[in-house]
């Protein structure tokens, strides 16, 4: 993906960020049961942390976290975040194809989450991705991703949604608006755009936006793509009726 795709979104992602995932407490307390009981102290790596209240959260309850962004703008929100939550996140601009290059230290569990992963640009540059992310995780480790439910949305086809309810964020109101187009192959480019309109309380609208490109792939292909980069797929709250789901995999010891 473009180091640069989610940079113009990153001013007004909190709008379309689910309300429990909006703070470091939830957030934390949302993925922190998929995380094996980690202990105070473990090393978890959020390696597409957005604007950055995972991070936050785990720090916040006594992991030591790295977390790493393709895009700028993203990573400065969540060092932003951080310094304001007096948290202890490393936080690093870098791309998955580019975690080995880091030179970290293996993780006790590494997530991926927000459904960044369709961004890899096709089958293979997926495996690729997952392949860094993977052997980022020490032996025995855990591997959390969440993805959108992608065959739901083919079955869909191209389509426009707006949201029927104003959301408010930071005591400034917003209307989130979504549309997609999808290409005949599931390897093709895909399009998918956001925008949220600002409302001025003088009735002016301000909107922010981004054009992003994804590549789907089924839950059947993140299967055997895990396998492919060296994990062993546990847990998944797939259903074929529902829009999101999160997987587990472990890296064998």
């Amino acid at each position: 993906m473009a180091a640069d795709d989610y940079d113009d979104l990153a001013s007004v992602y909190d709008w379309i960020l689910p309300e429990e995932l909006l703070t470091p407490e939830g957030s934390a307390a949302a993925f922190l049961p998929y995380l094996d009981g980690l202990s105070p102290g473990a090393r978890v790596l959020d390696c597409a942390c957005g604007t950055g209240p995972l991070a936050v959260g785990l720090a916040q309850r006594g992991l030591e976290v790295v977390a790493t962004d393709a895009s700028r703008g993203m990573v400065e929100r969540t060092r932003a975040l951080a310094d304001h939550a007096g948290a202890d996140v490393e936080v690093r601009e870098c791309r998955w194809e580019d975690l080995p290059a880091q030179g970290f230290a293996p993780f006790d569990a590494v997530l991926c989450v927000g459904n960044s992963l369709a961004h890899a640009e096709g089958g293979d540059a997926r495996r690729a991705a997952l392949r860094a992310m993977a052997g980022a995780v020490k032996p025995g480790g855990i591997f959390v991703l969440t993805s959108r439910n992608f065959e739901l949305m083919r079955a869909a086809r191209t389509g426009l949604q707006v949201f029927d309810h104003v959301v408010e964020r930071h005591g400034r109101r917003g209307v989130v608006i979504y549309s997609w187009w999808l290409a005949a192959e599931w390897e093709d480019e895909h399009g998918f755009d956001v925008a949220v309109a600002l409302l001025g309380d003088d009735g002016a609208v301000t909107t922010r936006g981004e054009r992003l490109r994804f590549w789907p792939y089924s839950h059947d292909m993140l299967r055997d793509d895990l396998r492919a980069a060296g994990l062993e797929p546990e847990t998944s709250t797939f259903d074929p009726d529902v829009d999101r789901y999160l997987v587990t995999a472990r890296r064998p010891p």
